[in-house]
């Protein structure tokens, strides 16, 4: 198993790894997790294997990716949560948080749980001041998250995988 990146009450975050195939197609096969995720509303089996490829890619180039979470005492895969490059300049990097939870795990709290692992990780380990985060105009539960963990809107911004114009968000401090 790869390196762990941050654990939770009940969640454990690690790198992905090409033999993580079948839980990136559990996850982002699924069209009710995807389907606001990009406007086809799915992905094939082959624009899994690439999500999931630039997934390792990003944490090779940036040390960063949206991690895959397992639950730590039962082993069974959550999902995932992390942080993505945005906005980088030279003058200033940086970071969007995300999180995408497997149908069966919805309800259960995940989602704000592994937001809150990742955030203290990017303030802990990588020395973030603030984060961005967005959603889809129609993802109530991701507002409502969002909100929660104390992000504030600062406006809407284009997300080109969906096409439409996404709420925007900045968390700032991070402690």
């Amino acid at each position: 198993m790869s390196k762990e990146i941050f654990q939770t009450e009940r969640l454990t975050a690690r790198q992905w790894e090409l033999s993580d195939l079948p839980h990136a197609l559990e996850l982002w096969g699924d069209p009710d997790v995807t389907q606001l995720i990009v406007s086809q509303g799915k992905l094939s089996q082959d624009q899994v294997i690439q999500r999931l490829n630039d997934e390792i890619d990003r944490q090779k180039i940036h040390g960063v990716q949206y991690w895959p979470l397992f639950e730590t005492k039962s082993g069974q895969f959550v999902g995932c949560s992390g942080l993505r490059p945005w906005k980088f300049t030279p003058e200033e990097k940086n970071y969007e948080l995300g999180f995408h939870i497997v149908k069966q795990c919805w309800g259960k709290g995940y989602a704000t749980e592994a937001a809150k692992g990742a955030i203290k990780y990017a303030h802990e380990k990588l020395g973030l001041t603030k984060l961005y985060a967005g959603h889809h105009p129609q993802n109530a539960n991701s507002r409502k998250i969002l909100l929660k963990l104390g992000f504030r809107r600062t406006g809407d911004v284009f997300y080109e995988p969906t096409g439409l114009q996404h709420p925007s968000y900045l968390l700032s401090p991070l402690c």
